[in-house]
């Protein structure tokens, strides 16, 4: 099934996007008409019984202004449950620790955030036992070779970190519906504009929202999306009671506002990103490029399926050594050396040498090249930053 969404859809989406801060319930809060919903940074609300009795008592349980970020959230994954958390790493950890009970199993692609797979087999194997299957999701019967009666959660990212590599979201839905375990998929790289798993059978999707929710590289922030109330009751009291770790009200209004431009960024991600790919990928100093918009991606039919767009994500290898690396990555002007992702600015980073300790992985998880550049494009002029390459590759 073709997953690219018709002009319409798109216009639906951005609509969602630009009015979603405004409530069902509360389409315009505290009667003030406010076009832009008010930063609530209470930490307490005068208690009230009956028909004056409050919805918020205690902004660790629940705040306004969180509130109508999580329902933002929901209405643009198309799911019923939307929660929001300090960082991407606490949606995901949180996630883990509330789905899957000591001595669990879990089985995950070998392709994921460095983070995630520390917590993998730091935290969750190393101190609650639990076991740990990394396989190459690109192929679902890995997947489903690796999944038993007792699998209590699969786990996903794709496209991936920092391999952009895809997995088949529907065909995994099937197997984990057929072993009673949560799927969850890591969205963050595709953004809610770009794919849907909930849709495609996931019962979980994550972001980390500091990158292309927020969009403005000026905000740290997660958020878990689902259409299982079991699943979300689980998730939103280790939110607010078990580890606390919900997101504040700042920070919430930033992503929010962030969101009601996400369409437009995410359309000059893609422009901006595919004219980067194709420079690259016909310079004699690249030796591959990762992009899924690319017809030269292995993976780039199940792209153009499962996702409506390719992002503003991709790496590629650099055909050199580490020192000439060094100095291309010194000789940029317009890119940024930089660690995150999903921002208006371009940034560039290699594992090797920026995050070493990162780029250090367990010997299950995916070989990351030496060589390899990640790659967020933003949304300068896309002339200037094919040149910017151009300029600094030897």
């Amino acid at each position: 099934m073709t997953r690219h969404k018709s002009q319409s859809d798109r216009n639906r989406f951005a609509t969602i996007a630009v009015g979603a801060a405004k409530t069902e319930t509360h389409p315009h809060r505290d009667g003030t008409n406010d076009v832009v919903p008010p930063i609530h940074l209470s930490t307490t609300f005068e208690w009230a019984s009956g028909k004056n009795a409050n919805e918020h008592d205690y902004s660790r349980e629940s705040n306004p202004t969180r509130t109508a970020l999580e329902e933002q959230l929901a209405r643009l994954e198309g799911g019923e449950h939307g929660l929001a958390f300090a960082s991407g790493m606490a949606a995901t950890s949180t996630t883990m620790l509330s789905l899957v009970p000591p001595g669990g199993h879990v089985v995950t692609s070998d392709t994921i955030y460095s983070g995630t797979e520390k917590l993998f087999t730091e935290h969750m194997a190393g101190h609650l036992g639990v076991d740990i299957d990394f396989v190459d999701a690109r192929d679902p019967d890995n997947v489903a070779d690796a999944v038993s009666p007792d699998t209590d959660l699969i786990w996903a990212e794709t496209p991936s970190n920092p391999l952009i590599r895809l997995c088949d979201i529907q065909t995994i839905a099937d197997i984990a519906g057929d072993h009673d375990a949560v799927f969850g998929v890591d969205s963050t790289f595709a953004s809610p504009y770009y794919q849907a798993p909930l849709e495609l059978g996931a019962d979980v999707v994550v972001h980390s929202t500091t990158k292309y929710l927020n969009g403005h590289s000026d905000s740290i922030g997660g958020a878990v999306i689902t259409d299982d109330g079991g699943v979300f009751e689980q998730l939103a009291f280790a939110q607010r009671v078990g580890l606390g770790n919900m997101l504040s009200p700042f920070d919430c209004y930033l992503v929010s506002r962030g969101i009601k431009t996400l369409p437009a960024r995410m359309e000059h991600h893609e422009k901006n990103a595919i004219a980067v790919a194709r420079f690259l990928e016909s310079h004699d100093r690249v030796a591959r490029v990762y992009y899924p918009g690319l017809e030269s991606h292995p993976q780039h039919d199940l792209a153009s399926e499962q996702m409506s767009g390719y992002s503003g994500m991709l790496s590629f290898e650099f055909d050199g050594t580490l020192i000439e690396l060094e100095a291309f990555i010194e000789g940029l002007e317009v890119f940024t050396p930089g660690a995150s992702l999903g921002g208006v600015e371009s940034l560039v980073e290699v594992p090797s040498l920026m995050i070493p300790d990162e780029f250090s992985r367990s010997e299950d998880s995916a070989e990351i090249p030496e060589a390899l550049v990640r790659v967020s494009v933003g949304l300068e002029d896309a002339d200037d930053l094919c040149e910017d390459l151009r300029k600094a590759l030897p």
